[in-house]
């Protein structure tokens, strides 16, 4: 039970570094939604967060799960965490370079404006030089430190936004020192100005890092971590599309004007999903560098299944408690009813996203057993999908056809993912509880959101029904583990 208290202990503090930074960036929709020029500059912003997304994969390139499959080797324990951060800080030093001279063949090849497209770099770069210092505070488990500078980041970022969209076009009539830094039509830069200055402040709070460890730069290593990593940068890419990439497809395929509308409405609406994205994201924080650290164990296979079912116990209930509250959320976090009309995309995200986390935890024997390979043809199926049904379904249903294809992306990962494990690392999960678990949640979320409209009435005691079948079949388990 220890193993299980120190995994939940460190999922809990970096669920803190995870639930506080995004919560505040959750509640920004609030500000976004109500203060840029309605869903199609909205749309825009998403768009261009997209694509910092993928070439963030693309600038990481695998070496941060390198680094702690090299960690636990003792012959490169003393020389992979300086052979990591040389290697990062080179590529980005290089992308930062070439990207800024190349702005204009860029713009022209991706679509981003130009006047954006400088503040994308500048936050790119800032970010891939605190990849390796993070990963050092995770493999040396100060979860605190690495809450503490993430929150930090969200802050001055969420801070920025409030000052700029919200107070400084008014203060800037009065006081006259705050006139030169503001300027009309000018909401969506301020948006990535802000994030500038937030990723350069955690530049300068992991700058110590760069000044600690021993520049040794290992050749041999560093091959063997590019070779493993590979594969992690196929699957990140991927994931990257499944995740982001249907909201850049809807401006490609709607046309400019009617896509960057959809893009905005249905991203608005995707927030919804974010209280399964952010458990399932602390709860894979915590859970990498265990999986490693605990391979050689001989109860291994056992801990990973309990662990993967008490996901799962979480996760359905995550996903019929913000089914039953959603229109509640809604009026809450969007306040602009023009954004509403997606609102049909929440619960088929939120079982996306729930597919998406079991996934990470089935994921885990490839991981273990040197076999990224499957990790990186698992992920190139996903984007298949994506992008195919993507292609076929956005002409006739738009957003929908978004969060259908994203669904069947995740739900097909997850059981090519358990299906391949049995043969190479079988691990005895309970498939008949995990089963139960999912097909109740799913029924009742079916029940409540599309035949009932979220009445409460019928919501509430189908939420309450859960409960109880959980307690019930969980009982003592839950009780062993609270009362330790």
């Amino acid at each position: 039970m220890s193993i299980f208290h120190k995994l939940f202990k460190q999922t809990f503090i970096y669920g803190l570094a995870t639930v506080l930074p995004r919560m505040l960036s959750f509640l920004l929709v609030i500000v976004h939604t109500k203060y840029l020029e309605g869903p199609v500059s909205y749309g825009r912003v998403t768009i261009l967060f997209s694509w910092i997304i993928v070439f963030n994969v693309i600038l990481a390139y695998g070496m941060e799960t390198s680094f702690f499959r090299f960690l636990n080797q003792e012959k490169y324990k003393n020389t992979v965490t300086s052979t990591s951060a040389i290697s990062i800080v080179i590529t980005t030093l290089i992308f930062g370079v070439m990207a800024f001279l190349g702005q204009d063949m860029i713009s022209s090849l991706i679509g981003i404006e130009r006047e954006f497209l400088h503040y994308v770099i500048l936050i790119l770069v800032l970010d891939a030089l605190v990849i390796i210092p993070f990963a050092d505070l995770r493999a040396k488990e100060r979860p605190i430190r690495y809450s503490i500078i993430k929150i930090i980041n969200v802050v001055i970022y969420a801070g920025l936004n409030v000052f700029s969209l919200i107070f400084l076009p008014k203060l800037s009539e009065e006081v006259k020192w705050l006139q030169p830094i503001y300027f009309n039509n000018f909401e969506i830069q301020y948006v990535f100005l802000s994030l500038v200055v937030a990723s350069g402040v955690t530049l300068l709070l992991m700058l110590p890092f760069y000044f600690r460890i021993p520049y040794k730069f290992d050749k041999e290593l560093w091959k063997k971590m590019m070779l493993y990593g590979s594969p992690i940068l196929i699957s990140g890419l991927a994931f990257a599309i499944n995740e982001h990439f249907d909201k850049i497809l809807l401006e490609w395929i709607l046309g400019k004007e009617k896509g960057l509308f959809d893009s905005g409405a249905y991203s608005a609406c995707y927030k919804l999903a974010l209280f399964m994205t952010l458990f399932a994201t602390a709860f894979r924080l915590g859970i990498e560098p265990f999986f490693f650290s605990h391979a050689g164990n001989k109860n291994a296979p056992k801990t990973y299944a309990a662990i993967t079912q008490y996901f799962v116990i979480f996760g359905s209930l995550i996903l019929l408690g913000v089914v039953t509250f959603s229109d509640l959320l809604k009026e809450f976090m969007i306040k602009n009813p023009e954004y509403w009309e997606a609102m049909v995309v929440v619960p088929i995200i939120l079982l996306a996203n729930l597919c998406l986390g079991i996934y990470h935890n089935l994921s885990v024997w490839y991981k273990i057993t040197d076999k990224t390979k499957f990790g990186a043809y698992i992920s190139i199926i996903g984007a298949i999908i994506t992008l195919g049904l993507n292609f076929a379904l956005i002409p006739m249903y738009s957003y929908l056809g978004s969060a259908i294809a994203t669904l069947v992306a995740y739900g097909s990962m997850m059981l090519l993912s358990w299906y391949f494990g049995r043969k190479y690392y079988p691990i005895p999960y309970n498939l008949k509880k995990i089963g139960l678990y999912l097909i109740l949640s799913i029924s009742f979320s079916v029940v409540s959101y599309y035949i009932f409209d979220s009445n409460y009435m019928i919501s509430i005691p189908l939420l309450l029904l859960f409960l109880v079948i959980l307690y019930a079949s969980e009982k003592r388990e839950l009780k062993q583990f609270l009362k330790r």
